[in-house]
């Protein structure tokens, strides 16, 4: 029986606009806006979607890089605790509603501070998209690696350099490596000392933020490979985000498809790529190219722009894009629901596409 490792409900993440001599509230930017979402532990989920859709901003969310407007995220936590608090808050019962609030304080992440959110934070990692920016350029990767456990209070001070050389092995570095810089090495190996600074904390979660968008398709190959090889030997979990479709088909078990803020398909990675039942993700698989160029694709074109997150349309934010949208579209937003063996879609009309 699988179990969630990350339980996120109703989560909020807007960013206010200011204007004015007084610089008051005008606006939000609605990056992510009122996402469910469960993450089983061992699994990879892919997160894919357009540039400036919440991809990233639900990641760092997550991990409390970016503090959530509203909504929880529970972290390993029993899925009947979950149920009976989430009901428990829809209650009418002021007491009832008081008491839930104290137990939510707990062990919802979205409200920790100091000592909890610091052990937090050995749990939860991340993998960033450009290892030449996420890199100290004036630390040798022997300090880059150790700065976790050093924080953490993992190791004592003399085993911190035994402990980083078993690091950078398990990704394929040496130990001559360790007295090097940043701009030292490839882009591939700049990732590699990346992955073995988020391994350092022995992590459950980390968060692979388009970690092989930034190189060269041999270099990507070997990253993927190797991030397969760790969640195996290591039993971890990824929130995979990126933007290449059949990256993602490789690596993960499971993929959720977002647009302008919302989750409008989630399920297992080759019913998506087989039957994707979203006109949003039948428009992105239909773009994936295809190396024979005798076989004939019948791309689909989305009409118009990607609608500003500052003012989103009514209804399924979709349809100002979509060839299959009637009026409905445009009146009732869609719930995220289950057509079948976990294949859920947020659309009025998937079974007459």
């Amino acid at each position: 029986m699988t179990r969630n490792l990350i339980s996120i409900r109703k989560l909020k993440k807007y960013y206010p606009v200011r204007g004015g001599v007084f610089k008051k509230h005008i606006a939000d930017v609605q990056a992510v806006d009122l996402i469910d979402l469960d993450i089983e532990k061992g699994e990879c989920l892919g997160l894919v979607g357009e540039s400036g859709c919440g991809k990233t901003t639900l990641g760092k969310t997550i991990l409390r890089l970016h503090d959530a407007t509203s909504g929880r995220i529970y972290y390993d936590q029993p899925e009947e605790e979950i149920r009976e608090i989430e009901s428990c808050l829809d209650s009418s019962d002021p007491g009832e509603i008081r008491k839930c609030r104290e137990k939510i304080r707990k062990i919802d992440i979205t409200g920790f501070t100091g000592k909890q959110l610091l052990e937090l934070r050995q749990k939860i990692q991340i993998v960033f998209q450009d290892p030449s920016n996420s890199l100290n350029p004036r630390m040798l990767i022997k300090n880059t690696v150790a700065e976790p456990l050093i924080t953490q209070g993992l190791h004592k001070i003399r085993e911190i350099e035994k402990r980083v050389h078993e690091l950078l092995v398990t990704v394929g570095m040496a130990r001559e490596h360790m007295m090097r810089y940043p701009h030292e090495f490839s882009g591939g190996q700049r990732q590699r000392i990346a992955i073995a600074r988020a391994l350092a904390s022995n992590p459950e979660f980390i968060l692979m933020d388009e970690p092989t968008s930034a190189l060269d398709v041999s270099v990507q190959a070997q990253i993927l490979n190797l991030l397969k090889s760790l969640q195996k030997k290591f039993d971890l979990t990824y929130l995979f985000v990126t933007h290449h479709l059949l990256v993602v088909k490789y690596i993960s078990n499971r993929i959720a498809v977002m647009y302008l803020g919302k989750i409008v398909e989630l399920s297992m990675t080759d019913a998506l790529f087989q039957k994707p039942l979203h006109p949003y993700s039948r428009a992105l698989l239909s773009a994936i190219p295809v190396p024979d160029p005798e076989t004939k694709i019948t791309k689909i074109i989305l009409t118009g722009d990607v609608p500003n997150p500052l003012n989103p349309p009514s209804g399924c934010r979709f349809h100002p894009r979509c060839g299959h949208a009637k009026e409905i579209c445009s009146e009732k937003e869609p719930a995220l629901e289950d057509t079948g063996s976990g294949h859920l879609v947020a659309c009025h009309r998937w079974m007459e596409i």
